[in-house]
């Protein structure tokens, strides 16, 4: 019998004792033409993945923020992507799919799930450094290795990781970005390499696999340590161990990191003075709250205007609010913390496109603003103080005293560097911000460059206590992180949040204008300060990997040849034609880290700012020609990468690009069109695909349409004798092979809708590579873009397939939808369309009750209707139970799940209500919110697509709900 590879997972996101189906299908297809049967053991990547699990570990890890191991505590980077799912992707390329050594089925049904078993505990968090499971998968890989010489694999932890450095191929990321995949390559014991362009991105991955192993098991320099042993556990369950893995790294980041703070007090703290709260008690400042301000336009008025988003201080309903003074005798405005609700303004004085005077009441556009910034005349006003209280923040009103502080400030020196005159992320230099010292206020210049200057008074004190050059390189390195961190952390573009703390300069990969923004105290307890920064740091570095094979980062060009590098592993994450331009936002942070670290690696810094003309990035404000330069240099960065690609294990790419809207020529997108062009051109095939989450999709909750999923294409160099063939016989194979893709995508795979469009480029795209090339009759090329209309072309065929299947009553909706969204329709068309339908307008109304039939008009009801009956609120249906239309439960599971707009919604529980009581095949219901999620998408209604694509998305938990509730009724 064929194993459907259906098993129970215990559910980690809810009750323990709740069980979920998690459905991992195992298609095998060797029936396979002549030409495509390959010389080399087909990996586990190429045949199946337990991807249910891998993409459960991977939201779950990008949902977890401030968790230990969390990347982004060692330092910003952007589009990371999860290190559980690279972890995965990785073991997954390396080990053989078990048919490749197994004749019998059922044994390699068996086999598989040993393998996935493996892989699913790899990809959960708590397993990051699970030693025993690392040891194992990483003798699963030298089995695989050894198969491959017909040899026997070592048996011993350390001979196995001798074993892959001598033996295994490098796993090499061209594109090393964050680091990610480098770190999870090492941490399954592989000789891991990571290239970058951008100087900051190498210097992020140095720090994750170049300095920890280097340094694993040797104890601190510092003198407060014990040489011998290391205190683990607390209280009386704590002991003294030997020094083991990076400790002794982090103890020294710890110690020489206090040091600076301590020093740093010394020399700038009086710029940082206490507050007096309203009993005169002395308070620790945590941040000042700022406006920025220009003249008003009115001769008469000649105040500083304030310009303010809003006056809570706090956060809505709270009663903390600004107050503001004004003297119009002295032209001057002030503000003063209030702490009841009365007279709280609605609004701040920068409202629409433009700001009004709050002395005078004159408006002025933001023309008038920018004007206004350019010519050097925006300055700055403190509004509040945040203060520690006793286990609460205290909110008072500015003091003559700290606003002197603030002002009285001047660096010694600035960091040298240009922001680029237009960026596509960065759109603050229309108010004259043109230089990169510009984005902080002085006080947080001089305190900047005072924690840069102290690090050449660490390296005294490193080598006074004994550390050699090379380990007091290592510390510097990662203070020097410390410092980038709390640049980003107090800059004037730091605002201050409904939550009650700071927020860093990038929340994104951009800088906007921000008018109300918070300068965080680094000597403080709480907020963006120096010791939370550095305890996040050493943190991390205790958790990396040492025991295990060195890695490598160094910085390269990936569009020219890779002479260092041959028979690697291709895993990486290549830029996704013009959705970030990573030069243009590391400059924030490379003229810091440069003047830091400019003599420990003088080549990797030499430039002023991080390279441009390089960049393989679509940047239509740099290059006139930016279409056509990004798909060459892709093209040779491909090229590069397949002349030294492994001919035993395949390179994976991860690709995430939102597909886009081209008006009569279908749906294709730039990004993929020019990534698979280049991919296709450069000689790789793609033998399998597979969608991966790998962002946390918040901009859809705000009526945007956002990515959740990367594709993972598993590529290997196309054979030299592939054949070609006609448009007509591929788009016969296209037809014969999507219906089945689509099914596993949508059924199995679980992937949302909104991911739908672009998941299904893979299995296409598998399909259309494989050929050297599909030519119309007449010779012409069949492009790529020709095949993603043609994809799209399947997902439409299969949508109205799916629309089929739907019961009558729900497919006269859907069509009438289409026809006439949830206005009125003539009633005579409605009953022609029922008539087809064979059914009654009538009963739809009266029996059904999903639309209105009166004074010959049809409407149907929309998800307002769907409240749950007032009679009884804990059946959110009536007695018509199984006779309820998918239609219907499908619009109240909808009501239920918009919990934050409607007062008598209840999430999931309300929802799985609806699920059993729906009495028929429920499976229709998650088939008709797709159907529902491309209509209003297409419509551009993000929140009702948002709706409809929730329900998919969490299906699994209305699952788990519905069996739950039921159980309970039973008992």
């Amino acid at each position: 019998m064929l194993d459907t590879g259906v098993r129970v997972k215990q559910d980690k996101t809810t009750n323990p004792t709740v069980q979920k189906i998690i459905y991992n299908p195992i298609p095998i297809n060797n029936n396979k033409p002549p030409h495509t049967m390959q010389k080399y053991r087909k990996k586990l990547i190429e045949v199946n993945l337990p991807l249910a699990d891998i993409n459960e570990e991977s939201l779950r890890e990008k949902m977890g923020q401030g968790r230990i191991g969390q990347l982004s505590a060692l330092h910003q980077y952007w589009a990371r992507r999860p290190i559980v799912a690279c972890r995965a992707i990785t073991f997954a390329a390396m080990v053989d799919d078990p048919a490749s050594y197994i004749d019998d089925p059922n044994e390699q049904a068996a086999e598989r799930r040993r393998l996935h078993d493996i892989i699913s505990q790899l990809a959960e968090w708590r397993n990051n450094n699970n030693q025993n499971l690392l040891a194992k998968a990483q003798l699963e890989i030298a089995k695989t290795v050894a198969r491959s010489r017909e040899e026997e694999p070592p048996s011993t932890p350390n001979d196995i990781l001798q074993y892959l450095a001598e033996h295994a191929p490098t796993i090499y990321d061209p594109f090393c970005g964050g680091g990610s995949i480098p770190l999870e390559a090492q941490r399954l014991g592989m000789k891991a390499v990571g290239s970058d362009l951008n100087p900051v991105a190498v210097l992020i991955t140095k720090a994750l696999i170049e300095i920890p192993p280097k340094f694993a098991n040797k104890p601190p320099v510092n003198p407060d340590a014990d040489p011998m042993a290391m205190t683990v556990g607390k209280g009386r369950k704590s002991q003294k161990v030997p020094w083991r893995g990076a400790a002794g790294l982090a103890d020294d980041i710890r110690y020489y990191g206090k040091w600076m703070r301590d020093e740093a007090f010394k020399r700038i703290g009086h710029l940082y003075p206490t507050i007096k709260d309203e009993n005169g008690i002395d308070r620790t400042v945590i941040a000042w709250l700022w406006c920025r301000t220009v003249p008003c336009a009115n001769p008469a008025c000649g105040v500083k205007m304030p310009i303010k988003t809003t006056f809570q201080v706090k956060k809505p309903n709270d009663k903390h609010w600004n107050k503001a003074i004004v003297d119009r005798n002295a032209r001057t405005v002030s503000f003063r913390v209030q702490n009841h609700e009365d007279g709280v303004p609605a609004q701040g004085t920068r409202i629409g496109n433009g700001v009004t005077c709050i002395a005078c009441g004159n408006p002025v556009k933001l023309d008038y603003v920018r004007e206004q910034a350019r010519e050097g005349k925006m300055s700055e006003q403190m509004t509040a103080i945040v203060a520690e209280g006793d286990r609460k923040r205290l909110f008072i009103s500015p003091t003559d005293e700290h606003v002197h502080a603030a002002l009285d400030a001047k660096p010694d020196w600035k960091p040298y560097g240009n922001l680029p005159q237009q960026a596509r992320s960065i759109s603050i230099q229309i108010y004259g911000f043109t230089e990169w010292h510009q984005l902080f206020t002085d006080r947080q210049l001089k305190t900047i460059t005072t924690f840069v200057d102290l690090l050449k008074d660490v390296r005294n004190q490193l080598e006074s206590d004994g550390a050699d050059t090379e380990y007091s390189n290592a510390i510097i390195t990662f203070l020097a992180l410390v410092v980038s961190k709390l640049a980003n952390g107090d800059s004037s573009f730091c605002i201050w949040d409904t939550r009650g703390q700071t927020v860093t300069t990038f929340t994104n990969q951009g800088i906007g204008m921000a008018w109300d923004f918070a300068e965080a105290s680094p000597f403080s307890s709480a907020g963006k300060n120096w010791g939370g920064h550095l305890e996040g740091i050493a943190k991390l570095v205790e958790v990396l990997p040492h025991n295990t094979n060195h890695g490598i980062a160094f910085q390269a060009d990936a569009s020219k040849p890779l002479s260092d590098q041959s028979q690697s592993t291709i895993i990486t994450d290549p830029p996704y034609y013009d959705n970030i331009h990573f030069a243009d936002s590391s400059d924030f942070f490379y003229v810091w880290l440069r003047s830091a670290l400019r003599d420990i690696y003088p080549e990797l810094l030499s430039s002023m700012l991080t390279p441009k003309e390089e960049e393989i990035v679509a940047n239509r404000f740099r290059f006139e020609n930016a279409d056509q330069k990004f798909e060459e240099q892709l093209s040779r960065a491909l090229e590069s990468m397949n002349s030294i690609a492994s001919s035993e294990f395949p390179s994976c790419i991860f690709y995430a690009y939102k597909q886009q809207s081209i008006v009569h020529e279908g749906t294709t997108s730039t990004g993929w069109e020019k990534m698979l062009s280049a991919l296709i051109d450069s000689g790789f095939q793609i033998t399998r695909t597979w969608p991966v989450i790998s962002e946390v999709t918040k901009a859809l909750k705000n009526n945007v349409n956002s990515l959740g999923s990367s594709i993972i294409l598993v590529c290997r160099p196309r054979p030299k004798d592939a054949p070609s063939v006609t448009r007509q016989q591929f788009l016969d194979e296209l037809a014969d092979q999507m219906p089945a893709a689509l099914d596993q995508l949508t059924q199995e795979g679980n992937i949302a809708p909104t991911d739908l469009a672009q998941s299904a480029i893979g299995p296409g795209m598998e399909i259309y590579s494989k050929y050297s090339s599909v030519t119309y009759i007449s010779g012409k090329p069949f492009t790529v873009r020709d095949a993603l209309m043609a994809i799209n072309h399947e997902i439409q065929k299969y949508d109205e397939r799916e629309t089929g299947d739907l019961d009558a009553e729900s497919q006269f909706c859907v069509t009438w939808l289409k026809q006439h969204g949830f206005d009125e329709g003539e009633y005579g068309a409605a009953e022609t369309l029922s008539k087809a339908k064979n059914m009654d307008v009538d009963d739809l109304a009266d029996t059904h009750d999903i639309l209105t039939s009166e004074n010959r008009k049809v409407q149907l009801h929309n998800i307002d209707y769907y409240h749950p009956p007032e009679h009884d609120p804990e059946l959110p249906i009536d007695d018509r139970g199984g006779n309820m239309t998918a239609w219907e439960a499908c619009f109240r599971i909808a009501y239920h799940l918009d919990n934050a707009r409607r007062v008598d919604a209840d999430d999931v529980r309300g929802a799985a209500l609806v699920f059993n009581t729906k009495g028929r095949d429920t499976d229709r219901i998650e088939r008709l919110a797709r159907i529902l999620y491309n209509y209003h998408d297409a419509r551009g209604e993000a929140h009702l697509a948002y709706i409809f694509n929730s329900i998919v998305t969490r299906w699994n938990e209305i699952f788990v709900e519905a069996n739950r509730s039921h159980q309970e009724t039973l008992t």
